[in-house]
């Protein structure tokens, strides 16, 4: 077996990671193909030793490299992706965002911590052991996670057979605070609907008209507001149908995690905290499904009954619920409750994805503890739960029959998609040095 490689190298490092986190690789913005096609040869050209080679989807490319193992030894396909949000509001930034900055031990740049920093930390451990590795690895980088995801299906299907596997390693998921070593056993899915009122023939004179119409904007507020109760119950008949219900266990597990509500509050900045009654803001948080209006527009500032009002809304889902089902329950709760004189539709967004959870027990995760438990000694791992939404995990296990372990080095406080995203920089020697201890524990027959 490969002995544990030696990582350093920290002036190359942090050089190299700031080139890529140069790279404005939005795979939403259609305008930059070209920078996402750059940001994916860097890392092909990263994975060299491995044959690390650029391949089309019927999207953005995806990065591949195959890196073969020890006679008998499993073998990990290592995901990650190289895609990153747009950067908002650039005046919100103290640096532009794709101009990397190192303060106070932490690199600044869109995308440092969401992913690729977590990502550059599997790229050194590979080519730390070289053409050893204790497992055999495939690299799969992709350029659409922020998206959705919506090409990686058909690849998988398409390249199955090169891409046969053992287990999923995800250089994505991020771990829940910076002082507690944790690995994530769940992630919430996703579906999102574009909500259409529509009225009059064209927008008219509020002076001359109102009264006489129904106003879209009103209309849209009243259904909107009855999608949950005034307590914070969603109210959305049927929505709940399929919900697996807390065991004891869970909840037990869910309240051994240390959690302040008070500190809570004020790191969000709110006059207090609010949602379904009935479980604590860390259930919520990690296991209960929600629903939320991100958008909504209609009008403007002048005296107009718009034609038109819309409402953007998204439902973080749990297991087991089908965002088909999510999907058909709010369409029948807003044709019951539309209001007269305006029509209104529900179109679902394409990329909805499902729930995907690990066994806690799972061997994955059993490595992956005792891989944290080496580089952290004094402090005992958590198993966690992200509210936020991994798409590839659920493709992957619907696919291609692979659980996926959430083994990331990002952490929840990095200011994934929000101005000053960072990453700190420790996380890149303590990250490599545990993935290096997760394969090699890995290679021990686990499965």
């Amino acid at each position: 077996m490969a002995a544990m490689p030696s990582f350093d190298e920290r002036e190359r490092y942090l050089r190299e990671l700031a080139e890529v986190l140069a790279i404005p690789s939005v795979s939403s913005d259609p305008f930059r193909a070209g920078d996402m096609r750059r940001a994916a040869e860097w890392h092909a050209r990263q994975l060299a030793f491995g044959g690390g080679r650029v391949v089309e989807t019927d999207g953005q490319p995806i990065v591949r490299a195959d890196l073969p193992g020890p006679p008998g030894a499993p073998t990990l396909l290592v995901y990650g992706h190289y895609d990153v949000q747009p950067p908002g509001d650039e005046r919100l930034w103290e640096m532009p965002p794709f101009e990397p900055s190192v303060r106070d031990g932490r690199i600044y740049a869109r995308g440092a911590t969401d992913d690729k920093g977590p990502v550059y930390v599997a790229l050194k451990v590979a080519e730390a052991f070289g053409r050893e590795p204790p497992v055999g690895v495939r690299f799969l980088l992709e350029g659409e996670e922020e998206i959705g995801s919506p090409s990686l299906p058909a690849f998988l299907e398409r390249h199955r057979e090169e891409l046969a596997a053992d287990l999923v390693v995800s250089a994505d998921g991020a771990m829940w605070r910076p002082g507690e070593p944790s690995i994530a056993i769940a992630s919430k899915g996703a579906v999102g609907v574009d909500l259409t009122v529509t009225g009059p023939g064209s927008d008219l004179h509020s002076g001359r008209h109102g009264g006489g119409v129904q106003n879209p904007n009103h209309a849209l507020a009243a259904i909107l507001a009855s999608l949950h109760e005034p307590d914070g119950l969603i109210a959305v008949a049927g929505f709940h149908d399929d919900v697996v219900p807390l065991s004891d266990a869970d909840r037990a597990a869910i309240a051994a995690v240390p959690f302040d509500e008070e500190d809570y509050r004020l790191e969000v900045g709110v006059p207090e905290l609010f949602g379904e009654p009935g479980f604590g803001v860390l259930e919520r948080l990690w296991a209960r499904p929600t629903l939320e209006v991100n958008w909504l527009a209609g009008g403007g500032r002048f005296t107009v009954i718009p034609r038109e009002a819309r409402a953007f809304v998204t439902c973080r889902l749990v297991p087991d619920q089908a965002p088909e089902r999510v999907v058909a329950a709010i369409d029948a709760h807003v044709r019951r409750r539309r209001p007269p004189g305006v029509e209104a539709r529900v179109e679902a967004i394409p990329g909805a994805v499902r729930a995907y959870s690990i066994p806690p027990d799972h061997p994955a995760v059993k490595a992956g503890e005792a891989a944290l438990r080496v580089v952290y000694p004094d402090r005992e791992p958590l198993l966690v739960r992200i509210g936020g939404t991994l798409p590839a995990a659920a493709i992957f296990e619907d696919v291609l029959g692979l659980k996926t372990l959430m083994f990331s080095f990002s952490t929840s406080d990095e200011r994934l998609h929000a101005p000053d995203e960072h990453f700190r920089l420790a996380r890149l020697e303590e990250g490599m040095r545990a993935w290096a201890e997760l394969w090699k524990r890995l290679a021990r027959k686990w499965y």
